[in-house]
């Protein structure tokens, strides 16, 4: 049975040198009072020290030195290991600045590695990270000097290379629930996403550590079922009544857990009320484009930023309800949220945890894909994670564009300062960015044209001006949108050579 603490007990078991996983998306089911309360400790007692911490994704509220990423910049953690770096800005600073050890590794792979460790694997073997930046050869998932363990390693089975991912070895799970009864099991009810709850227990408890969980409050209406995590392997539960289910949204949002059920119409008018306060010229000549290549009974993925119009596009042609998008954090139908709720879906029909959901991304599931660059180059590599002065962080980005069908990349043709018009019909590039997208090789590969061409994916990049395609050779100009000089607009502009095939 487990102790009911406060939040400041719970975390008083945590030793100096502890591994500690972390169950957050974002600002998605974040054990932000737990983090909070361990940040505290350290500020009065300066313990525990030296701590490491693995979270699948990262946690944190998108503003510096947020209480829940408190522990890490206040000097109580040594090393990290996330997939987004996005939502704790202070972390990534400390990252890039070479103050503590910094790692950044595929999403999909951290949920598949802590699966595996619950079930007491030692590596987790795939080709997801294959010829990107987290394979050994291209330097693995070290951000800088200070990340000095080699958490992938590569292996041959039967003349074929695969990565060779490291389990993590838990000794501290921090975890946000709902709800638990009187024997501490856990139920999620309020939550928009579960991630890989069980499994960190699981993993944690199978290496001898301690499992916290904070929740809103206690209550026995629940079916065994609904039941996350059992209560028996859970050591401390800490009730938390005034937790919100997304850290820094105050208000429940009753469709992203499913008490609210909506329609596909209620949906479409949901998306085309609140995303198209977000429409600009910019995003609108893209993502107008690359809603063309959806098609009903698709599978479909959509990613921060410029490709959440691609929804909004989508709702005006009615096709919402003819395909079905997903999250990376378990969500299968209805509409991806952005901002702080990324991660959440408006009248999602089903939730899964993660695992599985990269289950069916790695597996080749999702038929198309419409994603964010930062960079691209001359071969089609494409950029999505890091930049001189910005670390993002992978994300999911790396497991949806390997194995989709089709993955069209959404982004501007330079950025910093870029301006645009629309008129009749025709578009004019009023302002160029100063910063160049299309570069003859990118800073670091999160997805490899290499590995595109050997499955056969169909790739494009789309922008606000032109159409660009990928083929044997590398990138082919294809479309070019009407009022654009191809020369001086477009070709005049690359570090490169372009092959141009238009489309008649």
């Amino acid at each position: 049975m487990p102790e009911f603490v406060t939040a400041s007990e719970a975390v008083a078991c945590i030793k100096d040198g502890d591994f500690i996983g972390v169950n957050a998306f974002l600002t998605l089911v974040n054990p932000a009072e737990l983090m909070t309360a361990l940040g505290e400790r350290f500020d009065m007692t300066g313990e525990p020290k030296n701590l490491t911490i693995f979270c699948e994704a990262g946690f944190g509220n998108w503003v510096e030195d947020s209480g829940c990423e408190h522990i890490i910049t206040a000097g109580g953690v040594s090393s990290v290991v996330l997939s987004h770096y996005a939502s704790m800005p202070g972390t990534a600073k400390m990252v890039m600045n070479n103050e503590i050890a910094g790692y950044n590794m595929l999403f999909g792979a951290m949920s598949h590695m802590v699966r595996e460790a619950a079930r007491g694997s030692e590596y987790y073997i795939t080709k997801s990270g294959l010829n990107l930046f987290v394979d050994p050869k291209y330097g693995g998932s070290k951000l800088n000097e200070k990340a000095t363990e080699d958490w992938v390693s590569d292996i041959v089975i039967d003349g074929e290379r695969y990565l060779k991912y490291k389990t993590p070895k838990f000794d501290i799970a921090l975890i946000k629930g709902s709800s638990c009864d009187r024997f501490g099991n856990i139920t999620m009810e309020k939550e928009s996403c579960v991630l890989d709850a069980l499994s960190l227990a699981q993993a944690t408890r199978r290496n001898g550590g301690k499992v916290i969980v904070q929740v809103e409050r206690f209550s026995e209406k629940r079916r065994p079922w609904e039941c996350i995590i059992p209560g028996a392997l859970v050591d401390y539960i800490v009730l938390c009544p005034e937790q919100t289910p997304i850290l820094g949204v105050p208000e429940l949002r009753p469709t992203y857990s499913g008490d609210h059920f909506m329609s596909g119409d209620e949906i479409t008018e949901f998306v085309l009320t609140h995303g198209a306060q977000k429409t600009d010229t910019i995003r609108s000549l893209i993502t107008k484009r690359a809603v063309k290549e959806l098609k009903p009974g698709m599978f479909v993925n959509i990613g921060i930023g410029i490709p959440e119009g691609v929804g909004v596009e989508a709702a005006k042609k009615n096709l919402l309800s003819k395909i079905t998008l997903t999250v990376e954090d378990g969500a299968f139908g209805g509409m991806p949220a952005s901002g702080k709720e990324f991660g959440s879906a408006v009248g999602a029909h089903c939730i899964i945890n993660t695992a599985q959901m990269f289950d069916f991304y790695d597996g080749g599931g999702l038929d198309i894909c419409f994603i964010g660059a930062l960079e691209v180059d001359k071969e089609g590599n494409v950029n999505g994670h890091i930049s001189p002065n910005k670390l993002a962080g992978i994300g999911g980005f790396a497991n949806i564009t390997q194995t989709a069908h089709k993955v069209v990349f959404c982004n501007t043709f330079t950025a910093g300062g870029l301006v645009v018009e629309e008129k009749y019909g025709k578009v004019k590039i009023v302002q160029e960015g100063r910063i160049k997208k299309f570069v003859d090789q990118v800073n670091a590969i999160s997805f490899a044209a290499q590995n595109a061409r050997k499955i056969g994916q169909e790739v494009m990049y789309v922008t606000e001006r032109c159409v660009f395609r990928l083929d044997a050779d590398g990138l082919v100009l294809t479309e070019v949108y009407n009022g654009i000089d191809m020369q001086k607009d477009i070709l005049d502009l690359l570090d490169f050579e372009v092959k141009v095939d238009l489309k008649k």
